[in-house]
């Protein structure tokens, strides 16, 4: 796990108070802060799994305080060479922080919600690399290219939207899922227009081999997007490369999504309907896998209020998505034995 920089501004008046918070750690620096007289700023190099712990300690101690602010930075290189990060784990964490850290093995709440709140502004890039995205797609389903197809789902945008609604099923924040929900549905909306439109200009031949494997569900199917969904999370929470990641939740959405979108435009409504029931099926999975990573990754509230609150949306997103799961579980099984 890579390390932190917990960059910390406290008043003069403060500081006293916190030198238990950081009698521990061995790579704390400071000094006082020259352009606001009063202010000292403290830092403290940390692996990237203890600082939610260290920055909930100064959050019980300072919030709300006018004069507190606290940064949390990479470190990309540090010379002289910090020792071992384990070393480090056992000769300057107090024994809260070392367990909480070797618990979790993720990057912090803060720095986690900070990089998937970015990633789901609606800008010209993410409009972009949508339309790109559904023009490969298309042309890699309609030549029946895997290697097209895999192109596609590489630009495809479509991991932050899926994994911002599932941290906020986990923290109880309705305005990232408000956002998060916006973001997901202009980027499906988009790909599916413009999957239509090529629909109706191109002839779309259901039986290529790409197409007709993306017009029903299979068991296999929903293991993938389960797969696709914990995959996606498990990249945000360790700071492994999302991008990559992203591939997987790309798979189970965007050729589903583009194949009905065509069969719609052609005008092959039951054909359109199977993809449309994957594409949905591929949704719900990704996003329960993901609520129940963001858990056993240990992401929860800060305070107890928050987490009370959290549970209630937790417990409510959870059981939507179950009984949208169990609708499509039946679906499923109506398919197979050729109800409908």
């Amino acid at each position: 796990m890579a390390l932190r920089l917990i960059q910390i501004k406290l008043p003069d008046t403060a500081y006293d108070s916190v030198t238990e918070l950081i009698a521990d750690h061995k790579f704390v620096t400071t000094w006082p802060d020259h352009h606001v007289p009063g202010q000292r700023i403290l830092q403290l190099v940390e692996p990237a799994e203890a600082c939610e712990a260290i920055m909930d300690k100064f959050e019980q101690r300072f919030q709300g305080h006018p004069e507190y602010h606290i940064l949390l930075l990479p470190v990309e290189a540090a010379l002289p060479r910090l020792p071992d990060e384990e070393d480090k784990n056992k000769s300057q964490q107090d024994d809260a922080i070392k367990e909480e850290s070797e618990k979790k093995r993720r990057v912090s709440r803060e720095e986690l919600y900070s990089e998937i709140n970015e990633g789901l502004n609606i800008g010209s890039v993410f409009l972009a690399m949508t339309i790109l995205s559904s023009v490969v797609a298309a042309i890699g389903l309609l030549r029946n290219d895997l290697a097209i197809i895999i192109g596609a789902m590489v630009i495809a945008p479509l991991l932050t939207p899926n994994v911002a609604l599932s941290l906020s099923a986990v923290l109880g924040d309705m305005e990232l899922a408000r956002k998060a929900a916006k973001t997901n549905l202009i980027g499906l909306s988009i790909s599916f227009f413009f999957a239509v439109c090529v629909g109706l200009v191109f002839d779309v031949a259901p039986d290529t081999p790409a197409i007709a494997a993306r017009t029903s569900i299979g068991s296999s199917d929903l293991i993938l997007a389960l797969a696709a969904g914990s995959a996606g999370t498990l990249a945000f929470t360790t700071g492994a490369p999302a991008a990559l990641i992203g591939v997987m939740v790309a798979v189970a959405l965007m050729p589903p999504l583009v194949t009905c979108g065509m069969l719609l435009g052609e005008g092959k409504w039951l054909l359109s309907f199977g993809a449309f029931l994957l594409v949905a099926a591929n949704v719900i999975c990704v996003n329960i896998a993901g609520v129940a990573t963001f858990a056993f990754q240990g992401v929860r509230p800060r305070t107890w209020w928050e987490a009370k609150k959290a549970r209630k949306a937790t417990i409510k997103a959870g059981l939507i998505l179950f009984i949208l799961f169990v609708m499509l579980i039946l679906i499923l099984i109506l398919a197979y034995y050729k109800i409908i």
